[in-house]
């Protein structure tokens, strides 16, 4: 696992001291559902902000000119540039709460979050593309921000803006949990791949068919 280095401060990341909202998602998977429940969260916390991974500076026009058809500064959408993996896990850090895209999830971009000790909530959908960040948080053991529907989730993330006792105590149980938890036990999880492997090979061995096996 990469380490974390030290988290930079906002003023130089071009972030506020208030609470920051991020999504560091490739632009292409930021379909109108995920915009249209980000903009109505912004809405609901003045002063809040959004960063974003941008590849692209038409990107964020797009993005801001949205934000402003529903009388939102645009300013209030910060881009992040693209960095190498040690510098963009050390900014991480300076975010409060990733905002998970609804329709295609985030996938390695959770997965960092989460081990910088940021907390993320989603909303899955029916197919796998929108149920791997349900499964990333449910594997960090923080699945109470797996939100059972849009409106859950523009709530809880809210709710949790305006409680930073409990968000705090997210973050102190992703850091405690960083080596331990489910996604980043590796031994863990090679233990019981080697288990599956060594099952399928005494099935083999006595004659029987493929069939499931539970790790």
């Amino acid at each position: 696992a990469m380490a974390l280095g030290p988290m930079p401060g906002r003023a130089e990341l071009g972030l506020p001291e208030g609470f920051v909202f991020c999504c560091f998602n490739v632009s292409r998977k930021i379909d109108a559902a995920s915009l249209r429940l980000w903009l109505d969260i912004l809405e609901g916390l003045p002063g809040a902000v959004l960063w974003l991974l941008v590849d692209h500076p038409e990107t964020l026009e797009n993005l801001r000119r949205e934000a402003a058809s529903r009388g939102l500064a645009g300013e209030r959408l910060i881009a992040a540039p693209r960095l190498q993996p040690e510098a963009h896990l050390a900014r991480c850090q300076a975010a409060d709460l990733f905002l998970d895209t609804i329709t295609c999830n985030a996938h390695t971009t959770a997965s960092d979050a989460l081990w910088a000790g940021v907390p993320v909530l989603t909303c899955p959908g029916a197919n796998f593309s929108a149920r791997v960040g349900a499964s990333l948080v449910a594997a960090a053991g923080i699945d109470e921000l797996i939100a059972a529907s849009p409106a859950e989730y523009e709530e809880t993330a809210l709710a949790l803006a305006r409680d930073p006792a409990r968000l705090q105590d997210l973050r102190r149980r992703l850091r405690q949990g960083r080596e331990s938890c489910a996604l980043f036990d590796t031994a863990q999880l090679v233990g019981h791949l080697e288990a599956a492997f060594a099952e399928m090979v005494a099935r083999q061995d006595r004659g029987q068919p493929p069939a499931r096996i539970a790790l």
